[in-house]
């Protein structure tokens, strides 16, 4: 096949490439031109026009969502928002059979009501991350269902978990530096779950929608098979870095108390917070694995965070 993933430089973008360069002939789009093994050739956003023919899209390229709220709202609904249309606009011209959009499950829900997310929740996204890109899902959805040039396409939205692996960076490369340093964590007394996605899975996940011809186009949630505690994953943190795990298993009358003071007084932690680190999000990917026919993911949960945590040493 040819592929041409946008934000290939990035930390999926850059995972891919390493997958598929031997199997596939690769083509990118990104701000950073910066040549990569296994790539023919990285194009701008102006250089569309310049691309050579290709049969898959593989849309990465966005505003990462910032959690600490720095970024401005308008950014996310250009880059988010704006790119997606722009790159779906040109595959619509295009002769490309499969279009994949990376979306997210915050775009569906900011927390999850009940004991999973499912495809069928009606999307209610929080902030302009989620929003962005639950519009950029409405543009697609909306062309595919009412433009001619659509007919015959795969036109695929995945909305992944937190993806990891190597070269991740985020909220799970500061917990890992906290477990390392010997911090404890105060949070015992909440046994939250949440979900998570290897590097690994979601790879796997969107190869198989470029070769296989009989997926059907729609939306797909994608994780991995089973959620972990913050608790769980100290221990495998800990095990990691060759610790014993310093897990405090405060009264959680005390921890909500010292959040409301956190919260008059704006210190780092707070209610929102509290919930943040606490709450359960966990997601289903029963829809996605009966799509492609497997009953489980190639990766098991564990094993995925292992391979990621090994390669922060």
């Amino acid at each position: 096949m040819n592929i041409l993933i946008t934000g290939i430089n990035g930390f999926v973008g850059s995972n891919f490439t390493k997958d598929w360069n031997k199997k596939h002939t690769l083509y990118g789009v990104d701000i950073n031109q910066t040549p990569k093994t296994g790539v023919e050739k990285i194009f701008t956003w102006k250089q569309l026009s310049k691309i050579p023919p290709v049969d898959v899209i593989v849309h990465l390229a966005g505003k990462a969502h910032d959690t600490k709220n720095r970024s401005e709202a308008q950014v996310y609904f250009d880059v988010n928002t704006g790119l997606t249309q722009k790159i779906f606009d040109y595959f619509l011209r295009s002769d490309a059979r499969t279009f994949i959009f990376f979306s997210s499950v915050k775009a569906a829900a900011d927390s999850v009501q009940g004991e999973v997310l499912t495809e069928e929740v009606i999307p209610h996204p929080i902030g302009p991350y989620g929003e962005s890109k639950i519009r950029a899902e409405e543009y697609i959805l909306k062309a595919r269902n009412q433009d001619s040039r659509a007919k015959n396409k795969n036109i695929y939205i995945l909305r992944p978990c937190m993806i990891h692996g190597p070269g991740n960076k985020g909220n799970l490369n500061l917990l890992y530096s906290v477990v390392r340093k010997g911090i404890p964590w105060p949070l015992g007394s909440y046994e939250n779950l949440r979900s998570f996605c290897s590097i690994d899975n979601i790879s796997y996940v969107v190869e198989q929608l470029i070769v296989k011809e009989n997926i059907a186009s729609d939306i797909y949630h994608v994780g991995d098979d089973e959620p972990l505690s913050t608790n769980e994953l100290i221990g495998l943190i800990s095990k990691s870095v060759g610790k014993k795990s310093r897990i405090w298993k405060l009264p959680k009358g005390l921890m909500d108390t010292a959040a409301r003071v956190g919260s008059v007084l704006h210190l780092p932690l707070n209610k929102d917070r509290l919930q943040k680190l606490t709450e359960n999000y966990v997601v289903s990917n029963d829809k996605i694995k009966h799509a492609l026919g497997i009953d489980r993911m190639p990766v098991s949960t564990k094993e995925g965070m292992r391979k990621t945590l090994e390669s922060f040493r």
